[in-house]
């Protein structure tokens, strides 16, 4: 019989307290996990399990088998899977969350590049402003813009987000450049609320960080918004480089400021504690990884 059943039937009866428990947690009969768990101890010449009426307690055999055996199996899964995953690609489902304009304007080509090897794979990408509730919405991978203010997640910093204060060639001509980020309380601004429910736009003065209070006509939850309608010439807007680089460079968006002088915001990609992160979620994270270094610079 093969060692790793008994093993696995061994840890999930120790585990669950009982031959039933520990039988439904392996999808298999009573009888058959009683049955391995017998033979394992053959193997070994030892007790593994104190048997009762009413409960199952470990030996001191068993304790340390219990304390070993879990590592030992993961280890294998771990092998086996690489080797399969090698030949066959991951498979499966990963859920993913980030904000809209994120996902929208880089996250969803990533992703689709991602997948791309492993024709077995499908990815669940949900888009929202808000901060997902990873346990409870089911969610293997969140993007994460900002500051993290959840403690009990895991995260791995991707790098950090340039931003630029633009405006339009029409916009400027109309009303005049701002000469230093001061002057911006005399234009007319677009404020993207997804930065700050107040419209105050921070950036470096003197080594410090500053905040400028600004006059925004218009506000609205959405960086590709923001970008459309200062693109239409109704304002000035600060946003993410991933979003107003490329008008930049195509020269429908001018960028006013040096971009040393305003703050870059972290990326982090952030999962849930747990004892083993599964092979496709790390890979997927250092795919990011390596792949944000255009966004860093």
């Amino acid at each position: 019989m093969d060692i790793t059943e008994q093993l696995r039937a061994f840890v999930a009866t120790a585990r669950a307290g009982s031959f039933t428990a520990g039988a439904e947690q392996l999808g298999i009969s009573n009888r058959l996990a009683s049955k391995y768990v017998a033979e394992l101890e053959d193997r070994l010449g030892t007790r593994l399990l104190q048997r009762t009426t009413r409960r199952i307690g470990l030996t001191p055999a068993g304790e340390r088998l219990l304390a070993e055996a879990p590592s030992v199996l993961d280890g294998l899964d771990d092998l086996l899977g690489a080797v399969s995953e090698q030949s066959r690609g991951f498979s499966g489902v990963l859920r993913i969350s980030a904000p809209v304009t994120f996902g929208e304007v880089y996250l969803a080509e990533m992703l689709a590049r991602f997948a791309a090897p492993h024709p077995d794979l499908v990815i669940d990408l949900t888009l929202s402003d808000a901060a997902t509730d990873l346990a409870a919405e089911g969610i293997d991978l969140a993007f994460r813009i900002g500051q993290l203010r959840d403690q009990a997640l895991r995260a791995r910093k991707l790098g950090e987000i340039g931003m630029r204060v633009v405006a339009s060639p029409a916009y400027l001509e109309r009303a005049g450049r701002p000469d230093q980020i001061a002057d911006l309380a005399d234009h007319r601004c677009i404020h993207d609320t997804n930065h700050s429910a107040i419209p105050h736009w921070r950036y470096r003065e003197g080594g410090e960080i500053a905040t400028l209070p600004v006059p925004a006509q218009i506000r609205v939850n959405s960086g590709r918004a923001a970008c459309e309608l200062t693109l239409a010439g109704h304002g000035i807007t600060y946003g993410p480089e991933f979003v107003l680089e490329p008008e930049i460079a195509a020269g429908r968006l001018v960028s006013l400021f040096p971009p040393e002088t305003l703050l870059r915001i972290p990326l982090h990609a952030v999962y849930l504690d747990g004892p083993r992160l599964p092979r496709k979620l790390r890979a997927l994270i250092d795919f990011a990884y390596e792949d944000t270094r255009a966004l860093r610079g």
